[in-house]
């Protein structure tokens, strides 16, 4: 059992055991036995539950061939990271405090910073910060901007940053920390078109789409065969999932169709441009012959599918497009209008230099996390882990 003064000590150190484990090609087994240790003091070592001692650390270094300081050493008083800030922090005087909680990737060779009030009014308490900023009333979008971490290194390499609206992402980076990481993934929550073009200017490492092409019955290949040039990407499929009309439950006004959106009692809330259940109404419009100024309530914008769904329970409005995992978690009822796959996208790169992103895809295809994404409702996982190809320039 630690006693108080051993926990603090080992907060005061870097562990970089497992990384240079790995990176040297052993199992916890085989590096326990020929250090002359158990594998649990090798789990706990590298899980931060027990500090070694001199000995059980030099016979460590010994058989990694490395320096005892390369697998621990200590952590300054203040450690910084410089890096891209990617979007606007919020005024200090509003804040009500002299520093501002930010997240800090490493995506390929770039360090980006966002604030952590981007992640919205109920993951912003939710996710811890890996930094705070200070003194930066007058800093712009690109600006490099120095971070004092409240995170080790090691934890914000590992972090994966994913752009687009499904709101199921978080339970990736569980599901990954109970087979073999400490990885926390984070979702920046955008409509398809917008986390594309985050991808392609390196500020995320992947990105969600979910672009339905009524002439092929397609979804996202015909829009990624346009967007991206060559091989560099892999394509991945999430989950397929319905999309259709959220309405309050009993569809108290009779919403089935786009006609019946342009009924005067009928208010609409919609989403941005670009996104998936907007470009599904405007075909859905179109088809239909109806001008957007002719729906109420078309130029009312929110930014995702639970936001959506939250508008129309607390009865600010009638209908809107989403997914049916969203309309059953707010107890609304759902009109189903197609079936479209949720694709990730990620750069083939990444693949190669991210130290767990790799296992964000193994773990998709897990029947654990296949199971729990399908209990959310509306989630189709059959093809979950399927590779789609780009055609190549």
């Amino acid at each position: 059992m630690r006693t108080r003064k051993q926990s603090k000590n080992i907060v005061r150190f870097f562990n970089h055991l497992k990384s240079i484990r790995i990176k040297r090609g052993f199992s916890q087994v085989e590096l326990a036995r020929r250090a002359g240790i158990t594998r649990q003091a090798v789990s706990s070592i590298e899980s931060n539950l027990y500090l070694p001692t001199t000995a059980v650390a030099l016979q460590l270094a010994s058989v990694l061939v490395c320096r005892v300081e390369d697998l621990f050493s200590l952590i300054p008083s203040e450690e910084f990271m410089d890096g891209t800030l990617i979007g606007n922090l919020p005024p200090q005087e509003r804040t009500q405090s002299r520093s501002i909680r930010v997240k800090v990737s490493t995506v390929g060779k770039r360090t980006v910073v966002r604030p952590v009030t981007d992640l919205g009014e109920q993951l912003a308490f939710a996710v811890p910060a890996d930094g705070y900023v200070t003194g930066t009333d007058r800093t712009l979008p690109g600006s490099t901007i120095r971070v004092t971490l409240s995170r080790d290194r090691d934890a914000i390499a590992q972090e994966i940053s994913v752009a687009g609206c499904d709101p199921a992402i978080f339970l990736i980076g569980e599901h990954m920390r109970r087979l073999k990481d400490q990885t926390s993934v984070i979702g920046w929550t955008m409509g398809s078109t917008a986390a594309l073009q985050t991808l392609q200017r390196g500020e995320v490492h992947v990105a969600g789409m979910h672009l339905f092409d009524p002439v092929t019955g397609e979804s996202n290949l015909p829009f990624l065969n346009q967007a991206l040039k060559g091989s560099g990407y892999d394509v991945v499929t999430f989950a397929a999932w319905e999309e259709g009309f959220l309405v309050r439950r009993g569809n108290p006004k009779s919403i089935h169709t786009a006609a019946d959106l342009v009924e005067p009692m009928v208010a609409l809330v919609n989403r941005e441009e670009g996104s998936g259940a907007r470009l599904l109404l405007d075909q859905r419009l179109r088809s239909s012959r109806i001008e957007p100024t002719h729906v109420h309530g078309y130029d009312r914008i929110v930014f995702s599918h639970f936001d959506v769904a939250r508008v129309i329970a607390g009865h600010q409005a009638d209908v809107g497009i989403g997914v049916r995992s969203a309309a059953q978690h707010f107890g609304l009822d759902f009109v189903p209008l197609q079936t479209a796959r949720y694709d990730l996208v990620v750069p083939k790169p990444y693949l190669q230099s991210h130290p767990t992103l790799a296992h964000l895809f193994e773990t998709i295809v897990s029947r654990p996390f296949r199971n729990e994404i399908e209990a959310l409702g509306g989630y189709d996982t059959s093809e979950t882990g399927k590779v789609r190809a780009l055609r190549v320039a």
